[in-house]
């Protein structure tokens, strides 16, 4: 399952109903996610960018908080932290401008990350991309080569915290309809997973201790998501 593993955990999450902070909220993981989790009892705060974005986020059953983060200071992320449990990072500048990305997917995820130990959160869930590492091997001329550096930044930041993380690394995204199974493990290629069974890997790797500290990258697949993360 886990392609990079780190020091020991530290305590499990069990808690039956958690305070959660996603990051980014109103993206298409994001509200799936905030779905799952809510119906399962969870209380979960979204950051979002515009109130345009408002009623989907509270359809989704979070609530919302409008907040541009990239000119937040970790002094302000972790007084917005507190008395969170968890803290799922979904955001992204979108590509395109090198700038931006940089702001977004790797310096205010650092600050987020900094923030949560600060916070005393203690679990943090990175949703990052299949493939991601320092030495990912994107040509500099290319324009995903922003994208990959901010975040192996990013997700190597996280390992190196104290906080109970995981990253996840979903390959190609899909809007196919979820099938509720995966293949991860050391050696799979990168393929295609739908972002209904993002959600859900993200939802059920919350309630797994043995995902704490690890890197899942996966792929739709023929094991049932429980059991590839047990």
């Amino acid at each position: 399952m886990a392609a990079e593993v780190g020091p020991a955990p530290g305590p499990a999450y069990h808690r039956a109903m958690a305070t959660i902070t996603i990051i980014g909220g109103h993206g298409k993981i994001a509200l799936r996610l905030s779905r799952l989790l809510s119906a399962r009892g969870h209380e979960i705060r979204s950051w979002i960018r515009s109130a345009a974005q408002e009623n989907e986020v509270r359809a989704a059953g979070a609530t919302p908080l409008i907040l541009n983060v990239e000119p937040v200071g970790t002094n302000s992320f972790t007084t917005l932290l507190q008395g969170q449990d968890v803290v799922i990072w979904c955001a992204g500048a979108g590509g395109g401008n090198p700038q931006r990305t940089y702001a977004v997917d790797r310096d205010a995820a650092i600050r987020s990350i900094d923030a949560a130990q600060a916070a005393g959160v203690g679990r943090y869930l990175m949703v990052s991309y299949f493939g991601s590492r320092t030495d990912h091997g994107v040509p500099a001329d290319q324009p995903f080569f922003h994208y990959a550096e901010s975040k192996a930044a990013a997700d190597a930041h996280l390992r190196a915290s104290s906080l109970d993380w995981t990253i996840l690394g979903p390959s190609r995204l899909t809007d196919q309809p979820g099938t509720g199974a995966i293949e991860t493990g050391d050696g799979i290629e990168a393929g295609a997973v739908s972002r209904d069974d993002v959600a859900a890997v993200a939802a059920a790797a919350l309630e797994h201790p043995g995902t704490i500290r690890t890197t899942i990258a996966f792929n739709n697949g023929p094991t049932p998501i429980a059991d590839a993360l047990a």
